[in-house]
C-alpha cells in the first residue's frame, strides 16, 4: 500500500538525520551537467579534476559490495558505482535508506566498465532530497491518458517522448518570436482583463475586481488592444499570450491557450499570405525537422506552394447551397438535414459557419489558403470593394481544421459600428457568442487607424504538427474534477 511506503520512507528520513545527514540541504555542490561529462568523457577522465553531479535516481542494482545507481539530470543519465571499500562507514546507511526517486549529490573518478559504459566511481555520496512517494512504475504504472494528464509532472519525468514534445513547443514559439523580431515587429503585452471582450466570437469567462468593485472579462482574443496600438502609431506589432474561451472541450479546443497575433500597418492580406506561408514553413522545419509531417495516418506536405481555394465555390460544391442566392432559412434547413441541432435564433453567418465546419473544412487535408469569405462570418475584416458581401480574409486550412486566420483590417469606424450593431442584435436574439459593441474601440477607430493586415494562430497548429489532441501538448491542461 502507498501509505505503508510513505510511512517507511519517513523512517528513512529519521535514519539519515540521526546519522548527521540533512535529507533536504539548502546548498548542493554541482560543477557540471551530466551531458557535459559524457560529451567530454576522455578529457574529464584525464584531467582528474574533481567534479560533482546532482540528479535523481532512476535505478538501483545492489550487488552486495557494490551498488549501481542510474542517476539523471535534465541533460542526461550516467551510472554511479558505489563500492563498499570507498565508503565503509556509510555504505550500509545508504543501501538501506536510499530509494529510486531520491536525489543525490555524488563525486568521484570517471571510468569505463568492461562493457564500455561511461561511469562514475563514487568517492563522496550525499542525499539531497528524500522522496516520500515512489515513482509510478514502482507501484501502479502511468499508462492511462487521464492519469498522465492529471499527474503531468510524473508523465514528463518518466516519458522522454512527452518531455521532447515540450522542448519542441519551445522551439515552435521561439521561432515565431525570433523571426518576427528580425522582421522589425515589436513584441508587446496587453491586458488579460477587459471591460468588453472582443476580437472573436466566443463566450468569455467573467471575474470580479475587488478594488474596482466591478466585473471584468478574461480576454478571448488579443485583437482589439493590438489594433489600438496601431492607432497609437506602432506599425509592426505582435503578441504571444494566453486567451480564454468558455466553450466546449474537444481534441482541438482548450479553454485557455496560447495565441499569437500580429498587425502590420500599410499592408494587406495578399502581402500577409506570402509572409505567413514563409514563416510557417520555417517554424515547421525547425520544430519537426522536416516539411513532411504525419497526421492521423496521412502525409502532410507543407513544402509546395499553398493553393488558394475560393470559399464560395467549395461551399457550394460541398453543401449544394449558393452563398449569394440562398437565404437564412435554406441554411437552417440544411443544418437540420445533416443532423446538426442549430439554435433557432442563430443568424445567417453563424449557420453558414456551422455548415462549413461540418461539410467543408474536414475535407481539406493538405495546406491551403481559403479566401473570399462572406461578410456575415467576419465582422472585423475589411469588405471587398468589388463585392461588399465578401471580406478580404484568408484562412490556413490543413488536416481538416483551421490553423491560422488573417485579413485586411476593417478601419472605417462608421461601417464597424454598423457591423457591431448587427452582432448585438444577434446577441439579443440569444446568440451568446456574437460580438459586443465596444465603444472604446470605436472611439479609437474614430481617431484613425492606418490600413493594416492582421493575422492570428493558436497552439492548435503545434498539436497538429505533433499529431496529438491539443490537451496532450499542454503541460498542465484543465481537467474535470475527480470524484
Amino acid at each position: 500500500m502507498l501509505e505503508d511506503i510513505i510511512k517507511e520512507r519517513k523512517k528513512k528520513i529519521d535514519n539519515l538525520s540521526a546519522a548527521g545527514l540533512n535529507p533536504y540541504p539548502e546548498k548542493v555542490r554541482r560543477t557540471h551537467l551530466i551531458k557535459e561529462i559524457l560529451d567530454n568523457f576522455s578529457g574529464f577522465s584525464k584531467s582528474r579534476k574533481k567534479i560533482f553531479i546532482c540528479g535523481r535516481i532512476f535505478g538501483i542494482r545492489d550487488m552486495g559490495k557494490i551498488i549501481f545507481y542510474d542517476v539523471a539530470d535534465s541533460s542526461g543519465r550516467i551510472q554511479g558505482v558505489l563500492k563498499k571499500d570507498n565508503l565503509k562507514k556509510e555504505f550500509n546507511l545508504f543501501r538501506n535508506n536510499i530509494d529510486i526517486g531520491d536525489f543525490i549529490e555524488i563525486s568521484g573518478i570517471l571510468f569505463l566498465t568492461q562493457k564500455k559504459e561511461k561511469s562514475l566511481e563514487i568517492k563522496s555520496f550525499r542525499p539531497i532530497v528524500k522522496s516520500l512517494r515512489p515513482l509510478p512504475s514502482q507501484w501502479y504504472g502511468l499508462e492511462d491518458v487521464e492519469t498522465r494528464l492529471r499527474k503531468r509532472h510524473l508523465d514528463i519525468l518518466l516519458n522522454p517522448e512527452v518531455r521532447e514534445i515540450f522542448l519542441k513547443k519551445n522551439i515552435f514559439w521561439q521561432t515565431f518570436r525570433d523571426y518576427l523580431r528580425k522582421e522589425g515587429f515589436l513584441e508587446v503585452e496587453t491586458p488579460v482583463l477587459e471591460a468588453t471582450p472582443g476580437g472573436a466570437e466566443a463566450e468569455p469567462f467573467i471575474t470580479h475586481h475587488n478594488a474596482l468593485n466591478r466585473d471584468f472579462y478574461l480576454r478571448i482574443s488579443l485583437e482589439i488592444a493590438l489594433k489600438k496600438l496601431l492607432v497609437a502609431g506602432y506599425e509592426k506589432i505582435f503578441e504571444i499570450g494566453r486567451v480564454f474561451r468558455n466553450e466546449g472541450i474537444s481534441p482541438e479546443h482548450l479553454q485557455d491557450y496560447t495565441q499569437l497575433e500580429l498587425y502590420w500597418a500599410y499592408e494587406n492580406e495578399d502581402t500577409l499570405m506570402k509572409f505567413v506561408e514563409k514563416i510557417y514553413k520555417l517554424v515547421i522545419k525547425n520544430t519537426c525537422g522536416s516539411l513532411m509531417t504525419n497526421y492521423r495516418g496521412q502525409k502532410i506536405n507543407w513544402v509546395k506552394k499553398w493553393e488558394k481555394i475560393d470559399y464560395r465555390e467549395i461551399f457550394k460544391k460541398k453543401t449544394g447551397l449558393d452563398l449569394k442566392k440562398a437565404d437564412r432559412e435554406e441554411f437552417f434547413k440544411k443544418a437540420v438535414e445533416i443532423g446538426l441541432e442549430p439554435d433557432k435564433n442563430l443568424g445567417r453567418g453563424r449557420l453558414i459557419d456551422l455548415l462549413y465546419k461540418k461539410l467543408v473544412r474536414p475535407t481539406l487535408i493538405q495546406p491551403v489558403f481559403l479566401v473570399n469569405q462572406p461578410a456575415d462570418i467576419e465582422p472585423l475584416a475589411k469588405k471587398s470593394l468589388k463585392d461588399p458581401s465578401l471580406v478580404y480574409r484568408f484562412q490556413i486550412i490543413a488536416c481538416g481544421t483551421e490553423l491560422g486566420k488573417g485579413f485586411s483590417e476593417a478601419n472605417d469606424p462608421i461601417d464597424q459600428r454598423k457591423r457591431f450593431e448587427e452582432q448585438m442584435k444577434m446577441r439579443q436574439a440569444g446568440d451568446t457568442e456574437a460580438q459586443r459593441l465596444d465603444e472604446e474601440f470605436l472611439e479609437a477607430l474614430e481617431y484613425g487607424m492606418p490600413p493594416a493586415a492582421g493575422f492570428g494562430l493558436s497552439e492548435r497548429l503545434f498539436a497538429v504538427l505533433m499529431d496529438r489532441p491539443i490537451r496532450e501538448t499542454t503541460i498542465f491542461p484543465l481537467m474535470r474534477p475527480q470524484d
